[in-house]
């Protein structure tokens, strides 16, 4: 015979579990109507997750999410690290080889997203609107990327998301000891991979 005190734990902990269903249900409903996706990056350092923000950066996004789909991210590394500044990475294997990339895209920099600290931006030439599939994740505020004009100074780097975890990942990254290979510098010395990008939430 179950005692009272265990009976009342008992129905504390159903009323508990409902409410989680709801929550979650909820959660997952939300997301279904449209919320942010979501992309994990597993590499050798440990994973981490960026919200992409599809209202703000549709051009932006829709293209990460498509060289994320197709695969185009993984065995890739971080390239280019910089503590105090940012980490950047999508277009080269351990080699330093770069891979082939789809047409560039148009600068979205205007949007009002900020290069603050763990947010992702796109990478670019001095080409205003050359960015293709390299990204890099700001490690300090980095005001001076961010948009002020539409002229060549000025464009700016176009923020498209952030880390929402994996925060202290992306500083054991900036701290890797580097060196300058051929003509790249800031390379890391052991390479940082990206053994996997994965779309966890559309």
């Amino acid at each position: 015979m179950v005692s009272k005190g265990r009976m009342n734990w008992l129905r504390a902990l159903c009323a508990l579990c409902c409410v989680l269903a709801v929550t979650l249900g909820g959660t997952a409903a939300a997301w279904a109507k449209g919320g942010n996706p979501m992309v994990k990056l597993t590499t050798n350092k440990g994973d981490i997750v960026i919200e992409l923000d599809k209202e703000k950066a549709p051009i932006t996004t829709a293209n990460f999410l498509s060289y994320v789909k197709k695969g185009h991210y993984d065995g890739l590394i971080f390239h280019r690290v910089i503590n105090g500044f940012m980490v950047q990475g999508g277009g080269m294997d351990k080699a330093m080889k770069e891979k082939g990339t789809d047409a560039p895209i148009q600068n979205e920099a205007d949007n009002g997203l900020k290069n603050k600290t763990y947010t992702l931006a796109m990478a670019r030439t001095g080409d205003p609107h050359s960015a293709t599939a390299q990204f890099f994740i700001n490690v300090a505020d980095n005001g001076f990327l961010d948009h002020t004009g539409k002229n060549p100074q000025g464009w700016g780097y176009a923020v498209f998301g952030k880390v929402v975890s994996g925060q202290e990942v992306v500083d054991a990254i900036k701290a890797v000891p580097t060196m300058t290979k051929g003509f790249h510098e800031n390379v890391p010395v052991a390479p940082v991979v990206i053994e996997k990008a994965e779309v966890v939430s559309e």
